[in-house]
This record gives structure tokens, C-alpha cells and sequence, in this order.
């Protein structure tokens, strides 16, 4: 697959003894393995670059599963973290994970995943009377690295069985082999992240293509596999109500919309120190192109008319389409909300309850 191409394995000594471990270095038996202590920092961009192409198996040493880090000053959906790895074999320009792992930039994998897997099991059963919608794309792409980890052969059968628990896997790639091998279906949501064409091939290095994404999606559901999308970032750009129509039409020529339980949308945002990192990894980047302020929670994001006319557009059009998509925008304003989407869940708990439903709505 694009993106994937491992040159080396590092390993911790106390991710050695791991089962995980094992099966990882049995599926890459040519790739140099070089046992290493915990790594301190890299201070380097170049890292960056060489970390794409090294795993690093160490054991994780908090929680797992962890809230989405949202913001009181927006609106945000409640969603649960299962970190199963850091960092990304893609390299899209305004990726975050760039900052966020500037000091530790290799493919760190946690092999500890499976003895950590009844202490996170544990809190979802303990807590029956709540519904756990719970992603592991957020510090990772979700599906890149399942053809060497088999994180799904793990995962789809805990999440299946449990009736208070979804699992959502974000993906930018193809790589659903091992998914459509499992037996399992119930409760597992396969939601691909879209942008319109142009912004794909410019700024979302090593991603499949939109097309591509979509015929993947297609062989999901036909599979019988719950679909979910998420045009995050949408990006304001030349001809840019044109490129997301072209993206809504490939999604009604390949997708039947009764089986997507949810689509989300969001702006272009960002730390402002990612911003001379996209600078020099990405010289021939656009993305920063643009009329920025600096939101509430910090972060650079588009002028509020322009993430409005952005929302206001792609709602208008995915109606067309089909009108019960479950649309949602992610970190806005009840404003926002109001002016784009002509509703607003009011506060956090209120988007939670919305996106709970749609939950009851497809699984019961």
C-alpha cells in the first residue's frame, strides 16, 4: 500500500516479551530489528520523514481508552479514544500529529494492547446505561498499519459482542483486507475520511484516492459493513464548492446513504507552531492559503463567514442527496451550528444525545 514501507523496527525492552511483538516481526522477517531502551526526544524535522518508515514497539503506560480532548468553548461529540498507536504512515501537509510527535516521530505501536484490553473492556461493561462510541484514528490512521498489526482480527470480535459500544475505524486508505476477512459486523462503524479531489492530491501525501477511498467504502458496505464519513478538514480553495459536488457525486454513484449512520464536518484548524513545520516539510503546500484567526480553544482556524458558507454549502448538497445522513459538524459554536446547519444541539451533552441515537437507530 502507498505509505507503508518499513525499513526498520525498534524495540523496547519491556515491548519484547509481548505476543503482539512477536506476530508483528514474524509478518516483516526481512526488516532489521534493533532492540532500543525508551526513546528520549529526536530533535529533528528530518526525523519526520525516516519515522514513516521505522515501527517502534514499546508498551503504553496509561489508558488506553481516553475522551476526545475537545474544548469547552465548542461544541464537541463526546467521542472516546482507543490509543492503540502514535503517529501516522501518511503524510497529509496539515496533519497535527506533526507537532504533536515532533520529538517522538516514529510509528510507535503499543504491544501491550492486548494484556490492556480487559482493563478498557471492564469500564465499558461496568458502565451499561452508557453508549461508548469509541475511534482509534485519532492519533492514527486506523486501517495503514492493520495488514502488519491485524489490530481488527483483535478488536472487531470484543466490539461486536458488546451493546453498549460502537467502534469506528478512520480511515484514508484501501487497506480493508483483513476486515472483510473477519466474520464480524455488528457495531463496527468503517468511516472514511473525504476532501474534494484537488485538496487530496496536493496536501494528503500517501493517501488513496478519493475514488479510491469511496470504492473502498463500497466494498464495505456491500459486505455488510456500517459506513460513516467525515469531510474534516474542508478546506476553502479555488473552485471549492465544485471539488466537494464532484466528491458528493462519487459518494451517490458507489453508496447506498441508508447505511451511513453518520457524516461529520469540519474547517481547516490547527496549532499556530504547525505552521512553520507545513512551511518547510511541505514547500508546495496551499493549505495555509487562506483568512485565519485564532479561535477560542487556540487554535488557527477560518474566519467564522467562511466555516459557515463552507458548512452551509455541504449540508445544502448532502441533503440533496440523502436527508437523513446524520450530519454533524465537529469543535464549532452553537452560532455556527445555528447559522450553517439551521439546528443546534446546544452544548456538547446535546450533540452526544443526537449521535447516540443514531447509534440506537443502526445497531438497537
Amino acid at each position: 500500500m502507498p505509505g507503508v514501507n518499513i525499513k526498520r523496527i525498534l524495540v523496547e525492552e519491556d515491548a519484547r516479551p509481548y505476543g503482539l511483538t512477536q506476530r508483528i516481526l514474524n509478518r516483516l522477517p526481512n526488516v532489521p530489528v534493533e532492540p532500543v531502551s525508551r526513546q528520549g526526544p529526536v530533535e529533528s524535522l528530518r526525523h519526520l520523514v525516516a519515522g514513516k518508515e521505522t515501527l517502534y514497539l514499546s508498551s503504553h503506560r496509561g489508558n488506553l481508552l481516553k475522551p476526545c480532548p475537545g474544548t469547552k468553548e465548542y461544541i464537541c461529540c463526546g467521542y472516546q479514544i482507543l490509543n492503540l498507536a502514535a503517529n501516522c504512515p501518511l503524510d497529509c501537509s496539515y496533519c497535527i500529529l506533526q507537532f504533536y510527535f515532533l520529538n517522538q516521530p516514529y510509528l510507535r505501536i503499543f504491544a501491550n494492547l492486548e494484556d490492556r484490553l480487559g482493563h478498557f473492556l471492564n469500564v465499558i461493561d461496568n458502565e451499561s446505561g452508557q453508549i461508548f462510541r469509541i475511534g482509534t484514528g485519532e492519533f492514527t490512521d486506523s486501517l495503514a498499519l492493520d495488514h502488519i498489526t491485524h489490530w481488527s482480527d483483535l478488536l472487531l470480535p470484543q466490539f461486536s459482542r458488546r451493546k453498549n459500544a460502537v467502534l469506528e475505524l478512520k480511515t484514508k486508505t484501501t487497506q480493508i483486507n483483513r476486515l472483510l476477512a473477519s466474520r464480524y459486523r455488528d457495531r463496527i462503524i468503517v468511516s472514511w475520511s473525504l476532501n474534494s479531489s484537488q485538496v487530496s492530491a496536493r496536501e494528503e501525501r500517501e493517501a488513496a484516492t478519493i475514488k479510491k477511498r469511496v470504492e473502498a467504502a463500497k466494498r464495505c458496505q456491500a459486505e455488510g459493513f456500517t459506513l460513516g464519513f467525515h469531510f474534516d478538514p474542508l478546506v476553502h480553495h479555488p473552485d471549492w464548492r465544485d471539488g466537494y459536488v464532484k466528491t458528493i457525486e462519487l459518494l451517490d454513484k458507489y453508496i447506498d446513504p441508508r447505511g451511513i449512520i453518520w457524516i461529520s464536518m469540519g474547517s481547516l484548524r490547527f496549532m499556530p507552531g504547525l505552521k512553520p513545520i507545513i512551511r518547510k516539510r511541505h514547500p508546495k503546500s496551499t493549505i495555509l492559503n487562506g483568512e485565519f484567526i485564532v479561535g477560542l480553544d487556540g487554535k488557527v482556524r477560518y474566519f467564522k463567514a467562511i466555516r459557515t458558507d463552507l458548512y452551509y454549502f455541504m449540508r445544502e448538497q448532502l441533503e440533496k442527496w440523502y436527508p437523513d445522513l446524520g450530519l454533524y459538524l465537529c469543535m464549532e459554536s452553537d452560532e455556527v451550528w445555528q447559522t450553517s446547519m439551521g439546528w443546534t444541539p446546544e452544548t456538547s451533552a446535546g450533540l452526544c444525545h443526537y449521535l447516540d441515537r443514531r447509534v440506537l437507530k443502526f445497531f438497537g
